[in-house]
């Protein structure tokens, strides 16, 4: 059989195909691809700054934060009652805090007291609504406010000065 261009072009095509089907047999029930699934919360006080990290799976989300009068639930618009005299908004996009399946990703409670942190009083999961997962910070006062992402594993950083 000689191997023309045309049949070699055929062999890589199925070539191909064949590993990109193992390739997605791979990938873990419940992952969206491009989309961040947010598994945890964390707080931790450090030198001048309370800590927040949303750990997260998948590839790390774009961020963007604001402080507001009053934090509200995505998708109803309700009040989120939370403690705090300040409040700070934080949203990721394309973000999701559940599987395919709707079953949630992050255990933890929709909202929590962090006693051990100086300027923020709680956090709330305000939202896991249409590609994106909103969190909302309590503090005792307005400061300032550092919000980046790592990767290796993925990390939403959410500093707010004390």
């Amino acid at each position: 059989m000689t191997l023309t261009p045309r049949r070699l072009l055929a062999a890589c095509a199925a070539a191909l195909l064949a590993l990109s089907g193992a390739v997605v047999a791979a990938a873990p029930a419940g992952a969206q691809a491009g989309v961040a699934t947010m598994t945890n919360i964390r707080t931790g006080l450090n030198t001048g700054f309370d800590r927040i990290v949303l750990d997260m799976t998948g590839p790390p989300p774009q961020v963007s934060y604001q402080w507001t009068d009053e934090l509200r639930a995505d998708g109803s618009g309700e009040i989120v009652w939370l403690t705090g005299e300040h409040f700070l908004a934080v949203t990721t996009t394309p973000a999701r805090a559940h599987d395919d399946n709707g079953n949630r990703t992050y255990p933890g409670p929709d909202k929590f007291r962090t006693r051990n942190l100086r300027n923020v009083m709680a956090v709330a999961v305000t939202g896991d609504y249409e590609g994106y997962v909103s969190i909302g910070l309590g503090t005792r006062y307005q400061s300032w406010v550092r919000v980046f992402t790592l990767t290796a594993p993925t990390r939403v950083v959410i500093d707010v000065g004390n």
